[in-house]
């Protein structure tokens, strides 16, 4: 397993890094500061990322996009995150669905949204999954009750589909323009065998967008409601067959890396914001004085700054392993660990972090944005569901290998 980096992904790297330090990391706390979480978004940061490549980058070159590998991926993820977490993540939220449509859409979809993507540098995707009564048993659906799961309905009326009902979280709701949406097209059949995806776009008669929710963290990224009332889609818009396309959908980008992806984006976005924490805490610990010396030469800080580093190269090492496994299409349970994984590291690096500063009498508003920033980790990477499901997976492995 050889990590050397080429030329390009050298390349890319720099050029993410360059962008973060220059252009994000300046507006970042200001962004985060704003209270009004719809105007915490900028559209001037999106325009420039996206002249670099920063939102299209993962669109096979077949297609018109950059193909960049999951290696690539994860470098630039990392150093976007430096910058500011939920910037980060707005930029590989449109990464993670063109991997599905490039898994999963027909080419006739692929021409009619790919090309409006590739030319709007403000063209940004989601996807709706949760809702009101409805988020992990998405993921878990439990098979004694039917009923669990999506409420949202989808009924066919001719050439095109009416949606009722209402999605929630959802990334990029109130800026993106053009969402897969999950819909139950079968109230009688399990979650798996009765849901159908679409491809819907933001200005579908009779969808809008309801409010955008207030977060302590990632406030710059926007989750919001999305209302569906007699929404009326083309049956061409269907991605995949009708019923059960929600499973045909995951097992295709599984097979592609593209359903995987979420597990690596989220690990990567950790690494950057731990390699934030610990640049700070050093430069803290060198440059501030208690007790008539520099913190540096204080044991306990050492051994906080040993920790904070120990933590943060191991989950640089795995982030790596999983692109470099994602890259030569080898299926493990490691995307799914790794995610956890980063959830336990970001949330005890960045606390170290901050107890470094309140100890020396700081008071540093990006050491406590970092803080609430790692905290969505635990309702993105690190709930219960998620651990389970990589347990299970692990499960399997177990068993094929006997």
């Amino acid at each position: 397993m050889d990590f050397t980096l080429s030329n390009e992904q050298r390349a890319w790297q720099m050029t993410a890094h360059k962008f973060a330090e220059e252009e994000v990391r300046p507006i970042s706390l200001e962004r985060d500061a704003i209270c009004d979480p719809r105007e915490t978004f900028n559209w001037d940061i999106i325009k420039k990322g996206s002249k670099l490549g920063f939102r299209t980058m993962a669109v096979p070159k077949e297609w018109g996009g950059h193909g960049t590998d999951f290696v690539t991926q994860a470098l630039v993820m990392a150093e976007l995150a430096k910058g500011d977490s939920a910037i980060s993540k707005t930029f590989t939220q449109c990464w993670k669905w063109s991997h599905l449509i490039a898994a999963v859409c027909t080419d006739e979809q692929k021409r009619r949204f790919l090309a409006p993507f590739l030319e709007d540098d403000t063209f940004l995707l989601g996807k709706g999954i949760s809702e009101p009564g409805a988020g992990s048993d998405n993921r878990l659906p439990p098979p004694e009750d039917i009923k669990a799961g999506l409420k949202l309905r989808a009924e066919r009326k001719g050439d095109e589909w009416v949606l009722n009902g209402e999605k929630c979280f959802i990334a990029n709701a109130s800026v993106g323009k053009l969402f897969f949406i999950d819909a139950r097209t079968d109230p009688h059949a399990p979650l798996r065998q009765g849901t159908t995806m679409f491809l819907v776009p933001r200005d579908t008669p009779g969808l809008r967008i309801g409010k955008v929710f207030n977060k302590s963290g990632w406030r710059f990224y926007q989750n919001g409601e999305m209302i569906f009332e007699n929404a009326r889609v083309p049956h061409a818009n269907v991605v995949g067959p009708v019923n059960g396309s929600d499973m045909k959908a995951h097992e295709a980008g599984d097979r592609t890396g593209g359903d995987l992806f979420g597990d690596l984006e989220l690990a990567a976005n950790a690494l950057g914001v731990c390699e934030d924490a610990c640049a700070m805490a050093l430069r803290l610990a060198h440059t501030r004085k208690q007790g008539g010396r520099v913190l540096f030469e204080q044991q306990g800080v050492q051994l906080e700054l040993n920790r904070m580093h120990l933590l943060t190269e191991a989950l640089r090492s795995f982030v790596m392993r999983v692109a470099w496994e994602h890259d030569h299409k080898m299926h493990s349970a490691n995307p799914g660990l790794c995610m956890n994984f980063s959830t336990d590291v970001i949330q005890e690096v960045t606390e170290l972090n901050l107890e470094l500063y309140a100890a020396a009498g700081v008071m540093d508003a990006r050491a406590d944005k970092l803080v609430r920033d790692a905290i969505i980790w635990t309702h993105l990477a690190g709930d219960s569901v998620q651990r389970m499901k990589a347990t299970r997976r692990l499960a399997k492995e177990a068993q094929r290998s006997h």
